[in-house]
């Protein structure tokens, strides 16, 4: 199989009328977007690498749906809608079924989404998949990293961690039992991008950033670009572990700083931080509830820089953690 018999079968989607804002697609030297009047184009991009972003075992189901999901929460914390997405593909071999499997899982997010694949790339090489995705936001309503103001709440969306114990699971580090493994696995091969709630945060929240590389790492970034610093609670900041409590009640919860560690610096999560006035507690709480979303307020905005990190008895935890860099 030729490339483009490739891109034909998996990914030229015959019969699919041209949307409004992708008039033209797959098959042309360039795509045509054409974003809503009003409005201005997010674009953002994300490459995923055998071994580095991903294993070599992962269903090709899941690893279609999370290429796509990556990106879309960039489109999330933009507080975007989105339109389009190209797809550059590197593939040791035309494997039909991988490709079969792969594109089921990446259409199937995208039509949830109502995003087009509007062109790419193929070529043989080492399994890379690089996709850059396009959004629409109405005109000076973007959610910024650099907007966030001494005094507002620090919130989180979903659950963090999760993926960083089912990591650790593979690697032989950890034990967990499978009830408690798999919504861990799944959080980490299948995330779920929060674009609702982003559309919904807008006007609400002051600052926003998506959580890939681990909360205390990618929320220092938003305050950076804010010229301000936080003070956070590891109460509440356990709290979004999501197998926290059943792995209690099943006697098989990890170590406390393990489970510390993995919320702070674990990455692979795919949720929203994000920054609000106090007075927008409700606003906040009604947009996650619209949106589906659970949020948890776990610290507050402060005028000094850096990241503080408080105990249940609001004593200072020293936590010398950091994110996940590709090149430390």
């Amino acid at each position: 199989m030729g490339e483009f018999e490739l891109i034909d079968r998996f990914f030229l989607r015959r019969g699919r009328p041209a949307s409004a804002q992708v008039p033209l697609g797959v098959g042309d030297d360039c795509a045509l977007l054409a974003p809503s009047p009003g409005h201005e184009l997010a674009v953002s991009c994300d490459m995923l690498l055998e071994g580095r972003h991903f294993l070599s075992t992962v269903d090709p189901r899941r690893l279609g749906h999370k290429a796509l999901a990556v990106n879309l929460s960039d489109l999330a914390a933009c507080g975007a809608r989105p339109l389009a997405f190209t797809l550059a593909l590197a593939l040791p071999a035309a494997d039909e079924a991988w490709l079969a499997a792969f594109s089921q899982g990446l259409f199937a997010l995208a039509d949830a989404h109502g995003c087009e694949l509007a062109g790419g790339d193929t070529t043989r090489g080492p399994l890379a998949i690089c996709i850059t995705v396009f959004g629409e936001v109405p005109r000076g309503q973007a959610l910024l990293r650099s907007g966030a103001r001494a005094g507002d709440d620090v919130w989180v969306s979903g659950s963090l961690g999760d993926a960083r114990l089912a990591l650790e699971v593979f690697r032989g580090t950890l034990s967990l039992p499978p009830a408690l493994f798999e919504p861990a696995r799944e959080r980490m091969e299948r995330p779920t991008p929060r674009v609702a709630l982003g559309q919904a945060l807008r006007g609400i929240a002051s600052a926003a950033i998506d959580v890939s590389d681990g909360l205390l790492g990618d929320l220092g970034h938003l305050l950076r670009r804010s010229g301000a610093g936080a003070t956070l609670e590891a109460a509440a900041a356990l709290e979004l572990l999501a197998v926290r409590r059943p792995a209690a009640a099943a006697g098989s919860l990890p170590d406390p700083q393990v489970q510390l560690d993995c919320v702070l610096a674990g990455g692979d999560d795919y949720e929203l931080a994000f920054t609000a006035p106090p007075q927008h507690r409700a606003a906040v709480e009604a947009a996650g509830a619209a949106s589906g979303t659970p949020v948890t307020r776990i610290g507050r905005v402060d005028a000094e820089p850096g990241l503080r990190l408080l105990d249940a008895a609001g004593q200072a935890l020293e936590r010398p953690l950091r994110s996940y860099d590709h090149f430390a």
